[in-house]
């Protein structure tokens, strides 16, 4: 399709929204949030505030019913100024995207609807300690009960643990049946007895972001916390990461982009050589090189996103290349600010190392960038492309 998308006069003032919000109330915070580790609560507040924490959800359940686009350009200008903010609105969209895609319409008033007034913040819980690319190997179990369930195990690596709300856990339900269909989704809450969290990960970056396991000892939950049907939760994992890889992209996309921010800022101020180091060839490469990686990146982000809203066949295709691409370029983008500020950019006097430290995340979680690989040449391979 030639047409691939288009930014509507919607998407520029939202976008233009966010960049002046994050300016003004997240990035003067982003240094503290990731020096003392703690969750970006002026961030959360500000983007609840201007009704942009979680732009996604339908206007049915009181969101704003924002297009896939929309909700990336979110996100891409929330990471531009800090990384750990942004991942407010895209575990929200990853952790409810789950109820939107197999909710019955009482689940989804009852959950989508405290996320868009901003009461509730989601959660993803899927990874374990030995079941982090190869989900399908998860232990947490859950067992019928009755008319309900019991569920026990533990979940790692998850995202704004704790200060979630809701938690979509994916367990086993059939410890007998086939790998990868024995798998059912369920809906959590944090007050549901026998929920509790581990300590935060003391992480390399996105450190205002915690990321805790999540204890599931004895939880017993009613028949309506089940998420589609039992055995659908494999299914239903994997079609939510085609869509969410995405939003993965766009965070690549901001946080490069604020790395060639600053580089651009520094290197015009900085002077060697009794002349601005901007005007050395070497260093105009560098930021040329830097630019068109990221315009690409951005391109192949916002035109997997319009596939994410269109619902195309290759999503799949375009959602993992636009996230193993922007997040291999963010990494490259953010080593290359470090080193176009020379001493200042290894120093925390300066953002550039954050950035740095920041990106390495976006080739690792929501699949890593090797698997994204496989999935591209499996898809490429069974497909006429």
């Amino acid at each position: 399709m030639f047409d691939a998308y288009s930014l509507s006069e919607e998407h520029l003032a939202l976008r233009d929204a966010a960049r002046q919000l994050v300016a003004d109330k997240v990035t003067p915070y982003a240094a503290e949030v990731d020096e003392s580790a703690t969750f970006p609560q002026a961030a959360y507040d500000a983007l609840r505030g201007a009704d942009l924490h979680a732009v996604h959800v339908p206007e049915a359940y009181g969101g704003n019913g924002a297009d896939a686009l929309a909700a990336c350009l979110v996100i891409e200008e929330v990471a531009r100024g800090c990384a750990s903010s942004s991942l407010i609105p895209a575990v929200n969209k990853l952790g409810s995207l789950p109820v939107m895609l197999a909710g019955t319409e009482e689940q989804k008033q009852q959950w989508l609807r405290p996320l868009a007034a901003g009461d509730a913040l989601f959660c993803y819980a899927l990874s374990e300690r030995e079941a982090g690319s190869d989900v399908a190997a998860m232990r947490t179990r859950a067992v019928r009960d009755g008319d309900g369930w019991v569920l026990s195990g533990t979940k790692c690596w998850i995202t704004n643990a704790g200060e979630g709300d809701s938690y979509i856990v994916f367990a086993v339900t059939d410890p007998e049946g086939r790998r990868g269909q024995n798998i059912s989704a369920f809906l959590v809450s944090k007050t549901d007895p026998g929920v509790s969290f581990g300590p935060s990960e003391n992480k390399l970056g996105i450190k205002g972001s915690p990321t805790r396991e999540v204890y599931l000892e004895n939880v017993r939950l009613p028949a309506d916390r089940l998420l589609g049907t039992p055995g659908e939760g494999m299914s239903l994992a994997m079609r939510t990461l085609d869509h969410t890889r995405v939003t993965i992209a766009a965070q690549a996309v901001g946080i490069a982009q604020g790395a060639l921010d600053l580089s651009a800022s520094y290197v015009k101020e900085r002077q060697q050589f009794g002349k601005k180091i901007a005007d050395f060839q070497g260093i105009q490469f560098m930021l040329a090189d830097m630019a068109m990686k990221l315009e690409a990146a951005r391109q192949l982000t916002y035109a997997a996103a319009a596939r994410s809203e269109r619902g195309d066949k290759d999503l799949r295709y375009f959602s993992s290349a636009a996230k193993a691409f922007a997040s291999d370029t963010a990494m490259a983008v953010t080593v290359d600010a470090v080193q176009l500020l020379g001493g200042y950019g290894y120093t925390r006097d300066f953002p550039a190392e954050r950035m740095m430290r920041d990106a390495k995340i976006t080739q690792i979680y929501e699949g890593t960038n090797q698997v994204q690989r496989v999935v591209l040449a499996r898809e490429l391979l069974k497909s006429t492309r």
